[in-house]
């Protein structure tokens, strides 16, 4: 859906009684919710302003030179990590049950299926890019992933 039409549908809502409006087309799905209610006679209401009180913020304390700590490594620090081509919701296994498609410790080659990430109602299928042993799954089964976010550590 172009955005002069976009518009214009945003336009037609905003004056007009109708609160809601959704549209689906081939390209995609559109829902316009129109903000502030309407009354009965069809008027306009505004909103109330929200008055949040003052909060004053004390400044952080400076940490000592003693208190400096040393960097923790990162499970990325201790092999190679891959990472997450997309955002959805990381699956170890193709099925509800089924088996995991890697375990920690497995055996892995370069293009061998570790888990599945899910975006859109899509099952994409995250391969190994590097041959190695699974050191490390950093992601729950059923958890949201973001993009670049480490999966699995390959040693």
């Amino acid at each position: 859906m172009d955005l002069r039409k976009l518009k214009t549908l945003i336009d037609l809502v905003s004056e007009s009684n109708v609160s809601e409006l959704e549209i689906t087309e081939a390209e995609g799905k559109v829902r316009i919710v129109k903000s502030v209610g309407a009354t009965a006679g069809g008027a306009l209401t505004p909103a109330a302003p929200i008055l949040a009180p003052a909060v004053m913020v004390a400044p952080a304390p400076q940490p000592s030179p003693q208190a400096v700590a040393e960097p923790v490594a990162s499970p990325a620090d201790a092999g190679h990590a891959v990472k997450s081509p997309m955002v959805g919701t990381f699956y170890r296994s193709s099925s509800p049950g089924g088996a995991p498609f890697v375990q920690i410790g497995a055996q892995v080659k370069e293009g061998d299926t570790l888990c599945i990430v899910e975006a859109m109602k899509i099952l994409n299928e995250i391969e190994s890019d590097k041959s190695g042993t699974v050191t490390q799954i950093l992601c729950e089964n059923g958890q949201a992933v973001e993009y670049g976010q480490p999966l699995f550590i390959i040693e």
